[in-house]
């Protein structure tokens, strides 16, 4: 049974799951979906087309739904969808998408937003990814699975980050950062791989030392990046990892990506 205090105001075409709970002073649309065991603990306001998924925890004053800050946005139908297990700390602010672009923000499951933390319209987030305290996400960016963003960070709109990759505090993203790959400073550059991140996460010394070893071979001062790109792909051919990178390259061309200083 779900339970919902008294100060609460709850739309009643909102639909909610079984065993919700809904805390003092907060404020649930028409539109928007609680699965069950979501959790708004207090002050939290919920608007527009917002689906929350399963066993998710809403902290004080998360705002979600709410119109998209782009200017191009004319009140066309956008939406936001949230995954499984999520937690949003105190003052996450989360934007739908946009009707000039794509109509929906998604967030996977089990991801963590620490408080103050921003995810603008068109957002588009994999699995267990953490947004640390203060973090920004412009418009139109793209987060792989596992991701670490720093507190304080700041990520350019329509910039793409790969699978298990970490942003260093206080790092102002402008390029797309490649799977496994350590970007930080102002502008943000590449530091490295992720090598503290990809031994918490179970992977193992010979996959590290194959990335290792692709990466100094890729991002060496010899030749072009192409060719270096076209060697990396031909020599680790039978390597998964390795190929992901490559491929994340490629599959965008027109995006600069985060390099070595």
């Amino acid at each position: 049974m779900s339970e919902i205090h008294e100060t609460a105001i709850v739309h009643p075409e909102a639909q909610l799951g079984q065993n919700v709970s809904i805390g003092p002073f907060c404020i649930v649309g028409e539109q928007v979906t609680l699965k069950d065991n979501v959790t708004l603990v207090s002050h939290v306001s919920l608007s527009g087309k917002t689906t929350i998924g399963k066993d998710c925890i809403l902290y004080p004053f998360v705002s979600m739904g709410h119109p998209p800050q782009d200017f191009k946005h004319k009140g066309g139908d956008v939406w936001i969808t949230i995954g499984e297990r999520c937690v949003f700390r105190e003052n996450v602010n989360i934007h739908p998408g946009t009707d000039t672009g794509k109509p929906e923000t998604r967030i996977g499951n089990d991801c963590y937003f620490m408080v103050g933390t921003h995810l603008a319209h068109e957002g588009q987030m994999g699995n267990h990814v953490v947004v640390s305290n203060g973090a920004q996400i412009g418009g139109n960016v793209t987060i792989g699975d596992y991701v670490v963003l720093g507190g304080l960070c700041a990520i350019h709109q329509h910039t793409r980050i790969g699978n298990y990759a970490f942003i260093g505090g206080m790092a102002t993203v402008t390029r797309d950062v490649i799977p496994y790959g350590f970007v930080m400073g102002n502008v943000a550059h590449m530091a490295g791989l992720n090598v503290v991140g990809l031994r918490r996460r179970g992977f193992t010394k010979e996959q590290i030392r194959q990335l290792r070893s692709a990466y100094r071979l890729m991002f060496a001062a010899e030749g072009t990046f192409v060719e270096r790109l076209d060697d990396a792909q031909a020599i680790y051919r039978d390597h998964v990892l390795v190929q992901e990178i490559i491929e994340f390259i490629r599959t965008q061309k027109d995006r600069a990506i985060c390099l070595p200083q």
